[in-house]
């Protein structure tokens, strides 16, 4: 093959990523972050292919990207989604380049793990539809897991699932399943009808 091939393939994988982080709505930032392109060309790629299309509407995001491990943890429902999109990156091998030392790792970006983060991410919409958690998010959820200095996976010293912990938090030896079983035993009073009740679900939709 020759190198112009080659050139073109490469470029045709630039372009075919930008508009996959643009469909989800990715800032453009992010997607330079991946894909090399300038602005310019981000911009260009919107307006040629996306920017009329009003049977899939997309919007672009301004601004800072999202930087509150917070969000994660603010409800149990989120904190759910988180783990399980956490399990797919782990599952792509995204979280392959961990820090050795809490803050110390850094997202390893190309054409190849930008299209495997766009397949977690799709995947976990799949799953959970609709998605509380953005693609911004989600990247920003990839950085913490490898950083590791804010969030951590930890095992539950109860039913040994692997649970997404805040690690600045006071440690915690069960997941939150666990701990709501846990609270229900406590407060459970044999021949009481109607007193065994569980709160995971609870949270609103954030």
């Amino acid at each position: 093959m020759r190198v112009s091939d080659n050139r073109y393939n490469r470029d045709r994988q630039k372009f075919d990523l930008a508009l996959r982080m643009i469909r989800h709505e990715a800032r453009t930032c992010t997607i330079r972050t991946w894909t090399g392109l300038t602005d310019d060309r981000i911009r260009k790629l919107y307006r040629s292919y996306l920017q009329t299309d009003r049977a899939h509407p997309v919007r672009r995001h301004r601004g800072k990207s999202p930087s509150q491990v917070e969000f994660f943890l603010r409800n149990p429902g989120t904190l759910f989604e988180a783990q399980t999109l956490g399990s797919l990156f782990f599952l792509w091998e995204l979280l392959g380049l961990a820090a050795t030392r809490p803050g110390r790792g850094h997202v390893a970006t190309s054409i190849e793990r930008g299209a495997l983060f766009c397949t977690a991410y799709e995947t976990y919409t799949a799953l959970h539809a609709p998605a509380r958690i953005s693609f911004e998010h989600a990247w920003f959820l990839l950085g913490a897991l490898i950083r590791a200095d804010e969030l951590r996976f930890e095992t539950c010293g109860t039913c040994g699932a692997v649970v997404l912990e805040d690690r600045l938090a006071e440690r915690r030896n069960a997941c939150l399943q666990c701990r709501d079983m846990s609270r229900a035993l406590k407060s459970f009073v044999p021949g009481r009808a109607g007193n065994f009740q569980f709160d995971f679900w609870d949270a609103a939709p954030a």
